[in-house]
């Protein structure tokens, strides 16, 4: 018979294993539609309703999914300093499944650790949409960050999968001061 102890490492396993699988899921974004609804909380503690929250300005979005596309966010947030592109700008990490969602506190707690006070209100992580934004988003290619440009509606201007690029960032840019 199985002890306790026994179950119990059973089920934090098979929480773990749970919310570690992967699928991947091509993007659904649509130009022109509006940005499917998802909630997260900032380092800050707010609580972000996306697209709501951000009503009434051009927005642009840096999704990540794994720690490695931070290499990508930095780059945009560097090249839109670079570029002197004037839009409100959101570090969205998107973490999905209920493994991460238990440990919530202290993910966030690292970021904090790593991330200036001043820029905790623009970092957003999302855990329990954190699925939800993906299969938006598509989520193949982790690595690479997923960049959105939203209107004050909340509609999507642009959308870009494959991290970053000069390119890319010049098309943002035209965008914003259009």
């Amino acid at each position: 018979m199985l002890s306790i102890k026994r179950l119990l490492s059973l089920f934090v396993i098979s929480l773990f294993l749970g919310g570690c699988a992967s699928y991947d899921y091509p993007s659904q974004v649509t130009l022109g539609d509006t940005m499917i609804d998802a909630s997260g909380e900032s380092l800050a503690g707010d609580i972000v309703v996306i697209p709501k929250d951000f009503a009434g300005q051009q927005t642009l979005l840096l999704f990540g999914y794994v720690q490695d596309s931070q290499f990508d966010i930095d780059r945009w947030l560097i090249g839109l300093d670079m570029t002197e592109t004037r839009v409100a700008v959101y570090e969205i990490p998107t973490i999905k499944g209920m493994f991460p969602r238990m440990f919530k506190t202290f993910i966030d707690g690292g970021m904090r650790k790593g991330i200036p006070k001043e820029l905790w209100k623009g970092v957003v992580t999302v855990y329990a949409d954190g699925d939800k934004v993906q299969r938006y988003t598509g989520n193949q290619r982790p690595n690479n960050a997923r960049v959105m440009l939203l209107d004050a509606d909340g509609k999507v201007l642009y959308f870009y999968a494959d991290g970053f690029s000069v390119n890319a960032l010049k098309a943002v840019n035209a965008l914003v001061k259009s």
